[in-house]
């Protein structure tokens, strides 16, 4: 794990005393975070940087993981989907399943921090634990335009809570209580993230049967419907019929996403018959999804719904031209044009990547003008300070809004 000190040279020494400044403000209290999955996902993988972290800065910071069964999951996934606006059927028996969870979460649960901060709508009822402590609701997904049965249900939860935090303006609701605007981040000091010699990357592309002699398209993610990867094939197919290209779809599982598989299985069988489109499950290697990302000559991101998009962040640090959709937190990273391509459709996907592939010197343009972004606004060290000034301000009466 990296150390305080290491990121100075990325960030610089301002950055890094300032965290130490607002830091000893916090001295004596306990963060718990709790979220559903220890592996898996954008929240463990930021929880996974963050706590150590905080931890060396001197704010006892500590990361608790709830239990829960297939069937649970199964609910919270549905939940994850309605929240995005997808249709999804919701009986009772799904607000039953989650609240036999959630009542052994209760009591099993210890909820001992001056701050408890939890993470997404799985574990959003141990709210019913509240004591004097302070309670924090993180929302990670885009509920711009969620069902309204499901976004009610959690709302009664999210209600008792202290605060609330969203990742982007448009996903804040009305509610009776404070929220905070803040994106997540990446850690530039990760295996994902991390400079890479040349020949790691040649090998992980010679492992996988990736050629080095043709343009490689590239969308990392988890095998989830809401990131469209059968739509990334059609758009794969577009631009194939005008340039020889090759695709690759990466990503791994999560533990409270029973559904991946399922999808999985789809993508493979539409797959099966294109030896230029390479189809990898890759749980928790980080390094080889770095080599991936900076081996490849464009990286798509084609979500339907997305809460911010932390794959798109990881390219656009790695200084690659990034094609991705005009959805969720995408276009807080990317401008159109100058940070990367927006697209709305298949066929713009497709467009842009034709373009990017037959301009290398605009292409590289755009690589660097999104990594310069990443660096000024969606590392974590930015994180850090916004988290721990939105810790200071529950223990202030003044209507704090937002750290952006």
């Amino acid at each position: 794990m990296a150390r305080l000190l290491d990121y100075v040279p990325v960030v610089g020494q301002p950055i890094i005393d300032d965290l130490m400044l607002v830091a000893d403000k916090l001295k004596g209290k306990i963060v718990q975070h709790i979220n559903s999955t220890a592996v898996g996902g954008g929240v463990a993988e930021i929880l996974n940087r963050m706590v150590p972290l905080l931890t060396e800065l001197g704010v006892d910071s500590r990361w608790d993981v709830m239990k829960g069964g297939e069937q649970f999951f199964w609910v919270t996934k549905k939940f994850h989907n309605a929240l995005h606006g997808k249709h999804e059927e919701i009986t009772q028996r799904d607000f039953d399943i989650f609240m036999e969870t959630s009542r052994r979460s209760i009591e099993q649960l210890d909820t001992y921090g001056d701050i408890v901060f939890v993470h997404d709508p799985q574990p959003i009822a141990l709210i019913n634990k509240k004591s004097a402590n302070k309670w924090i609701w993180r929302c990670h997904i885009d509920i711009s335009n969620p069902n309204q049965t499901v976004w009610e249900y959690l709302r009664s939860f999210v209600d008792k809570y202290d605060a609330a935090v969203f990742s982007a303006p448009s996903f804040s609701q009305n509610l009776p209580i404070r929220q905070f605007l803040i994106p997540p981040s990446i850690d530039p000091l990760s295996d994902k993230n991390k400079d890479l010699p040349q020949e790691i990357i040649e090998s992980v592309l010679e492992k996988y049967g990736i050629a080095g002699d043709k343009p490689i398209i590239t969308q990392i993610s988890r095998f989830d419907r809401l990131k469209d990867p059968m739509g990334v094939i059609e758009v794969f197919r577009e631009v194939k019929r005008h340039i020889d290209c090759q695709l690759v779809l990466a990503g791994g599982t999560a533990a409270d996403d029973p559904e991946a598989i399922e999808v999985l299985g789809e993508v493979r069988e539409e797959a099966q018959h294109d030896r230029d489109i390479h189809i990898l499950l890759m749980p928790q290697n980080d390094l080889e999804v770095n080599a991936l990302q900076r081996g490849s000559t464009v990286i798509i991101q084609k979500s339907i719904k997305e809460g911010f998009g932390l794959t798109v962040t990881e390219a656009l640090w790695k200084a690659k031209p990034v094609v991705a959709s005009a959805v969720g937190g995408i276009p807080l990273q990317i401008t159109h044009k100058y940070s990367g391509l927006l697209c709305h459709t298949i066929q713009g996907a497709a467009f842009a990547i034709k373009q990017l592939l037959n301009a290398p010197e605009y292409a590289k343009k755009l690589g660097e003008n999104g990594q310069e972004h990443i660096r000024n606004n969606f590392l974590l060290t930015r994180h850090l300070r916004d988290y721990m000034l939105m810790f200071l301000s529950l223990y202030h009466t003044e209507n704090v809004i937002s750290f952006i």
